[in-house]
């Protein structure tokens, strides 16, 4: 069992987890499965929940007793404490991406302290590309079902912002006015189009400069790859520059509009 401490080794088992958990998203993204509506509206698919019971499995195991918060048991009615050390997971990030068969979805577990993510893993099985963040930050190549380690990965780091102008990351489904606007306004030249998580990791990995979405998200969409972000020299504010926190349980964990930086400098 990791020590809580040992931000690197909670990273490197939150992977462990994913890339187990892929291995029955992929089963499932490989047949003709249906979608079904939540609630709240938003689609689901029985790999959401069958990844989340072998995820939600996983972490008792290695972390017993830390509350998990993941979507689709909060979405049934679990409402574990987040007032302290707790782990957010969304087992397929990108559901609608998932849905669409583009490969950009990813399965994210973060760990979340005094309100910040500290560790997280972020795995887009589709692509086989997995993005690990602690103390420090990797990514790399990895197929569902294989073992991650940090010797098989490749150390990432966010980039100076760029003279000729910076690279902007959005969201593939979600971009708005207000989003394009942003961008215009900070002398972006590039924008760039992707889906769930891996926006993060591509600031993470210096692909792009920052990643700004003022549409609304929870707190398990985000938690992975912040964490991975941080890890790799960036950081997630909000549009007006105060600190982006997590267990906002009395708004039922939803966030609001977010920058993500590779650097603030």
């Amino acid at each position: 069992m990791p020590n809580l401490d040992d931000k690197n080794a909670i990273a490197f088992e939150f992977a462990r987890i994913c890339s187990l958990a892929a291995v029955k998203i992929m089963e499932i993204y490989k047949t003709d499965f249906e979608s079904r509506g939540k609630d709240d509206k938003s689609p689901v698919t029985d790999a959401d929940e069958l990844a989340e019971e072998i995820i939600l499995a996983e972490l008792e195991k290695c972390l017993p007793g830390v509350p998990v918060l993941a979507e689709e048991s909060f979405a049934a009615g679990f409402r574990p404490k987040t007032d302290g050390a707790f782990i957010l997971v969304d087992p397929v990030d990108g559901t609608k991406e998932f849905i669409n068969k583009n490969g950009e979805f990813t399965v994210n577990i973060a760990l979340i302290e005094n309100r910040e993510p500290t560790a997280g893993c972020v795995f887009a099985p589709a692509r086989e590309r997995i993005f690990v963040g602690g103390d420090d930050a990797w990514a790399g190549t990895l197929k569902a079902g294989e073992t991650v380690s940090p010797d098989a990965l490749d150390p990432i780091t966010t980039r100076a912002r760029p003279s000729g102008g910076m690279t902007a990351v959005m969201s593939r489904s979600h971009a708005d006015e207000k989003t394009l606007a942003f961008a215009d306004a900070q002398g972006v030249v590039e924008k760039v189009s992707a889906g769930s998580s891996l926006k993060f990791c591509l600031v993470a990995e210096g692909s792009a400069d920052v990643y700004p979405r003022f549409g609304p998200t929870k707190e398990w969409d985000t938690g992975a790859g912040h964490a991975v972000l941080n890890a790799a020299g960036g950081c997630v504010r909000m549009p007006d520059g105060a600190p982006f926190l997590y267990a906002k349980e009395e708004v039922e964990y939803l966030n609001g509009g977010f920058v993500a930086w590779g650097r603030i400098d």
